[in-house]
C-alpha cells in the first residue's frame, strides 16, 4: 500500500506526480529543483543558492515524513553541466555526515525541468 506524502513547505509538483510516496518503511522523494515554495519562482541567482534551495526542498519533504538526512539511503543527482559537479558536491556534502552518507549517482543530462542546473531525488527509510 502506498501513502502520498505532501507538504506545503516544498514546491507542489509541476506535473502528474507527487512530492513523495511512502510504501512500508520506504520513502521515495521525487526530484526537486530550486523552486521557492513561497514565491513559486526559481531561486537560482547562482549555483550555491540553487543547490541549497534544492536541498531545503528535499529536507521539507523528509520532515513531513518524519525523516531526516540520516534516514536517506540513496540519492540521484542530475546536473546540466559536469563542470558544476565540484560546487554542487561541496554543498550537497554539508547536509550529510560523511561516515553515513547515502549511496548516489551523479549524471550529466542535456536539460532539466525549467532549464535548471541541478535536480536531486532521494530514497529514505522511515524509522
Amino acid at each position: 500500500m502506498k501513502k502520498i506524502i505532501k507538504t506545503e513547505n516544498a514546491p507542489a509538483p509541476i506535473g502528474p506526480y507527487n512530492q513523495a510516496i511512502q510504501t512500508g518503511n520506504m520513502l521515495f522523494i521525487s526530484g526537486q529543483i530550486a523552486l521557492n515554495v513561497e514565491t513559486g519562482e526559481l531561486n537560482n541567482k547562482d549555483l550555491d543558492t540553487e543547490t541549497h534551495q534544492v536541498m531545503q526542498n528535499l529536507e521539507a519533504i523528509l520532515k513531513e515524513a518524519s525523516c531526516n538526512w540520516e534516514d536517506v539511503i540513496k540519492t540521484s543527482i542530475f546536473i546540466s553541466d559536469m563542470n558544476n559537479f565540484a560546487k554542487i558536491n561541496d554543498i550537497y556534502g554539508t547536509y550529510f555526515n560523511t561516515d553515513t552518507a547515502p549511496a548516489r549517482e551523479t549524471v550529466e543530462v542535456a536539460n532539466l525541468p525549467k532549464f535548471v542546473n541541478v535536480e536531486i531525488s532521494a530514497i529514505a527509510i522511515i524509522s
